[in-house]
């Protein structure tokens, strides 16, 4: 494939780490725990100041007496019934299991296989890593030089709604959107109060956020992705034609490429334009051209 090409991206790193298992015959993801894992005994939940309530844990389904936290524990109706200090207890004890708990463990498991990949190729690795990403997962791209992805609606920081461009590594692959997600016109349209808060917090406009997204918006959005610290942007054809009204699709619902909760929604997008007759809209070309330059991409 290095003959071909420059770079690849290894869809779903944390599967290198750890996967998501759901028991049979469970058939709800919520009832899944993660494997290889370090279960908990019932004096280990103990320990932490709580009793063991079941309702709160999943038993491992290969080492009887183990125990995870379930993953919507804190969502629970009995969660809510418990003491608020049990409740706190029991968020601490969740929140060190799946992101600090495994992190040498995962990161042994990663690096067993990881390396090998990697050392495969001169090829640059980008890889998609999002999700529950727990510490170990950065020390090994780090580790490795891969670089990792970069999507402002979805933040690495968990307190934080929206990524801060200006934070991103450099070692980073930064977009808008995936084929698993909405493209920006979309995704401006699905919840008005969340776009409110991006027009004014990410974009510093003081009024009301237009619907549908105008193209100039749609400019100033690619035009700060492209501003951000990542070594590389990449955005989909379907928001950099965003940009000019002229040339995009009517309806933005029909960029969507997939759906991953709809098995009937799958890769279904085709550009509506070839690539001749989009070499000729000096339009929008130069549109992003201009882009381009500004940004020094």
């Amino acid at each position: 494939m290095q003959k071909y090409f420059d770079a690849y991206r290894i869809d779903h790193v944390l599967g290198f780490f750890r996967i998501w298992e759901i028991p049979m015959p469970q058939e709800s993801g919520l009832l899944g725990q993660f494997s290889p894992a370090l279960p908990l005994t019932i004096p280990d939940i103990e320990a932490w100041g709580i009793p063991f309530h079941e309702e709160l844990f999943l038993e491992d389904h290969k080492k009887k007496g183990y125990y995870h936290p379930k993953i919507s524990g804190h969502l629970t109706e009995f969660y809510y019934s418990l003491p608020d200090y049990e409740k706190r207890i029991f968020w601490n004890l969740r929140s060190d299991f799946f992101f600090k708990r495994h992190n040498q463990f995962w990161y042994e498991e990663a690096m067993k296989k990881m390396p090998k990949l990697i050392d495969a190729t001169r090829m640059l690795v980008c890889a998609e890593d999002l999700g529950m990403v727990p510490e170990c997962v950065p020390w090994v791209m780090n580790q490795l030089k891969i670089l990792s992805l970069e999507i402002q609606s979805m933040p690495k920081d968990q307190n934080r709604r929206f990524g801060k461009l200006t934070r991103y590594p450099y070692r980073s692959v930064c977009t808008f959107s995936s084929h698993d997600m909405p493209t920006l016109r979309m995704w401006w349209e699905e919840d008005w109060g969340r776009t409110q808060v991006y027009y004014n917090t990410m974009l510093h406009k003081s009024d009301a956020a237009p619907h549908p997204l105008p193209g100039w918006l749609a400019k100033d959005i690619i035009y700060r992705q492209f501003s951000s610290q990542s070594m590389l942007a990449i955005m989909s054809i379907q928001d950099l034609m965003a940009i000019n009204e002229n040339i995009r699709l009517a309806d933005e619902s029909a960029e969507r490429i997939n759906i991953p909760a709809n098995p009937k929604h799958y890769w279904r997008y085709r550009m509506h334009i070839n690539i001749e007759d989009l070499m000729q809209h000096d339009e929008f070309n130069n549109e992003l051209k201009s882009t381009i330059k500004a940004t020094g991409r």
